[in-house]
């Protein structure tokens, strides 16, 4: 199954949640693991989240939703510019452990692949991927 949305938020808290409901609607169309569904509700709020608390004053928050098969595709832009000079993201917390800075570890732990990826001048794309089923491990013996 091949389900997709694209959204264009206002750049307000409250789209945060809008987002979260709006994917886990979605998933609730699918086979998704419960592990990768709360992994995605994260996911999807952290990255809107940033977007909503960084993006340039009057830019949306546009979000494209593609699930397909066993894979979701999130991506979530907005005009501003991409930290730390974009690419790939670090899993490690920064330091010293501060109240914000903890938003893009935490994608790139959660996340299968997660990075910042080019767009239209001055603005920031993040792409985010999570497979929906558990993946197996190891049996042990």
């Amino acid at each position: 199954m091949r389900v997709s949305m694209t959204l264009s938020l206002p750049r307000q808290p409250s789209s945060v949640t809008r987002a979260r409901q709006v994917l886990t609607t979605l998933l609730s169309l699918t086979d998704a693991a419960e592990d990768s569904c709360g992994h995605l509700a994260v996911l999807i709020s952290e990255a809107c989240a940033n977007a909503v608390m960084h993006a340039d004053p009057d830019s949306t928050v546009d979000i494209t939703i593609v699930i397909d098969d066993q894979v979701c595709l999130i991506e979530v832009g907005n005009r501003g510019s991409t930290p730390n000079g974009g690419g790939g993201l670090d899993a490690g917390l920064p330091a010293p452990l501060t109240v914000g800075g903890r938003g893009l570890p935490l994608i790139a732990a959660l996340a299968d692949t997660a990075a910042f990826v080019a767009g239209p001048p001055d603005h920031v794309l993040l792409r985010i991927t999570k497979h929906l089923t558990d993946v197996p491990t190891s049996s042990v013996r």
